[in-house]
């Protein structure tokens, strides 16, 4: 019924979880945050780079499978700084068209490796 998928456009998983959970067609992204795919350590910089390269290893993860930015249905966002929210708002937007997904917006005390952002995805064809 579910079964999971691999990429090496995304980092390695570090623990008991799947990167990605294909479910009667849906696509479910484990949540992720800036690391660099090759060297799973965090980019550095703010809030603008930590998204860019978040959505940029989604944007090939998705295309791996087939899949474009325009089939994400719900993005669920974790951001550790209030003041960082026009900043990902910006870079966010530059993904999608003009009916992006779902969102919800989540602020947190802390995220895994000092990390700014943390993104969990839906996909469906």
């Amino acid at each position: 019924m579910r079964h999971g998928i691999v990429s090496h456009k995304l980092p390695a998983p570090v623990g008991p979880y799947s990167q990605m959970v294909e479910c009667r067609g849906f696509l479910f992204l484990s949540g992720q945050i800036a690391l660099e795919p090759s060297t799973g350590v965090v980019v550095k910089g703010g809030i603008a780079l930590q998204t860019e390269a978040i959505l940029g290893s989604v944007k090939d993860a998705l295309e791996e499978q087939g899949l474009d930015m325009g089939h994400i249905v719900k993005v669920t966002a974790y951001l550790v700084d209030t003041g960082d929210f026009g900043a990902f708002n910006g870079v966010y937007a530059s993904y999608f068209d003009d009916t992006p997904p779902a969102r919800t917006t989540v602020f947190v005390s802390a995220l895994p490796n000092g990390a700014r952002v943390e993104l969990d995805i839906i996909a469906h064809p």
